[in-house]
């Protein structure tokens, strides 16, 4: 896998390429399921941040195309956001660039509430 140096606020970041790994992405029937769901105004909720990356890198104009392939896309704080609606997803370190994709989906307040309440409450990551 290739990897690309990105500079950031908080330094020197290496932004791993990956492949795209939602095979079903790729079929036709899954990309018009996503679509039919996104016309007629139901979420989309990716289940981790390969996931986020994958149905973003795949949509073109607000419509997700059935391709396969690898991505670059490196998603922050601004990244208009095209199929995906809200993520699942484990806790990432502050400063990486994962928190950065989860920035991009939430504000800071509600991602640093859940980090103390995980803290206070004793979670494991």
């Amino acid at each position: 896998m290739l990897q690309e140096t990105l500079l950031t606020a908080e330094g020197l970041k290496e932004l791993e390429e990956e492949l795209e790994q939602l095979k079903t992405v790729g079929r036709k029937e899954a990309a018009e399921k996503i679509n039919r769901a996104k016309k007629e105004g139901r979420r989309v909720i990716a289940v981790g941040t390969t996931s986020v990356r994958t149905l973003e890198s795949a949509a073109e104009n607000g419509v997700l195309l059935p391709k396969r392939g690898e991505t670059r896309i490196f998603i922050r704080p601004g990244h208009r956001f095209q199929m995906v609606d809200a993520l699942i997803t484990n806790f990432h370190l502050p400063g990486s660039t994962l928190m950065m994709l989860v920035s991009a989906l939430y504000d800071r307040e509600h991602i640093l509430a859940a980090y103390e309440e995980a803290v206070r409450d004793g979670y494991r990551f």
